[in-house]
């Protein structure tokens, strides 16, 4: 099992094309920790904004009366993918990895692979 900042280590280091990483609840919009992000890219800010995604996603689904739950969503920019993956270990309810890549160096279905083994590791 890998705590906060190993995980956001290993996925800053490992998947191909990060450039930061969050996690995040997305209850408060608070990061509760972040590596990588810029001086013009505030990890701690995207975190906060995120939240809102996350949540109107959910009442999306609620109104919808859909049952099945969130892996992941995908935000794709013109250089950069976001992907958000919702926890879903045991004590990670109300969390999120937020991981920022370069659109140009990464693969995004490995990204999304690692990520996945980074979550089910991580112990919050």
């Amino acid at each position: 099992m890998a705590n906060t900042e190993t995980a956001l280590k290993e996925a800053l280091t490992s998947i191909e094309g990060a450039t930061g990483v969050a996690l995040v609840d997305y209850t408060s919009g608070m990061a509760l920790g972040t590596m990588g992000g810029s001086k013009t890219f505030d990890l701690n800010v995207a975190a906060a904004g995120n939240t809102d995604v996350i949540r109107a996603k959910m009442r999306t689904m609620e109104m919808l009366g859909l049952k099945g739950g969130i892996e992941d969503i995908l935000i794709t920019l013109s250089d950069q993918y976001h992907l958000i993956r919702l926890l879903s270990s045991r004590g990670g309810n109300g969390l999120f990895l937020y991981l920022v890549l370069d659109s140009g160096r990464a693969n995004l279905a490995m990204a999304r692979h690692q990520l996945k083994r980074i979550e089910e590791e991580l112990e919050v």
